[in-house]
């Protein structure tokens, strides 16, 4: 009976393992801007309606849910100026602007849209001008909520504006299919304990 009541303590100790996973987090749904400078990504210090680009920079839009602008997610793919404004030839009294447009994942679009493909465009505009005219002058309509806060680029997503959320983490997928490596090793750990206890139950049976 003893050895029993062990061994059914440890499987229940294994399933609340088992089924313990990230906690929920709180995050928002909005489009982050980015600035690409070394070849790296970095979350821009102002926002598009006052940053002033120079000719050949390269900036980007993320849509997507994330709690703050450490775990924000950057735009996606490549981001060369050079292959993004190719066919965008320099002209006296403008600047060009290479914008990459990533609309996101399935995960992070709002209840019952769909991401568009992401966008790369070469805003040519004039030298004053800044990231937000660049934008709109490639991916109209723009949306902003009252405080000035953008909402939407080429009319995605249709509704909202930094919402609240629950974000929780995704894990890491098994390349099988199956449970996780944690799980199975967790698992391994169970078995072990479990034999030790029958074990131990045995030895005290016979004593």
């Amino acid at each position: 009976m003893r050895r029993r009541r062990c061994v059914l303590l440890l499987a229940a100790l294994f399933l609340t393992l088992a089924g313990t996973g990230p906690a929920h987090a709180t995050g928002y749904r909005y489009w982050s801007f980015w600035e690409r400078a070394g070849g790296h990504w970095s979350y821009a210090t102002q926002g598009p309606g006052t940053a002033r680009p120079s000719d050949g920079d390269v900036q980007g839009f993320r849509f997507a849910v994330s709690a703050d602008s450490e775990d924000a997610s950057r735009p996606r793919g490549a981001a060369s100026f050079g292959a993004i404004c190719a066919r965008t030839p320099a002209k006296s009294g403008t600047k060009r602007v290479a914008l990459v447009i990533d609309f996101g994942t399935r995960r992070d679009a709002p209840s019952g849209a769909t991401p568009p493909a992401p966008r790369r465009a070469c805003a040519r505009v004039s030298p004053e001008a800044t990231t937000a005219e660049a934008l709109a002058s490639v991916a109209k309509p723009l949306r902003y909520d009252t405080n000035a806060l953008l909402c939407a680029i080429a009319g995605y997503p249709r509704t909202g504006c930094g919402e609240q959320v629950s974000a929780r983490p995704e894990a890491e997928p098994d390349p099988d299919g199956g449970p996780s490596v944690g799980v199975y090793a967790g698992a391994a750990v169970v078995a072990v304990l479990a034999a030790a206890a029958v074990r131990q139950a045995r030895r005290r049976g016979n004593a």
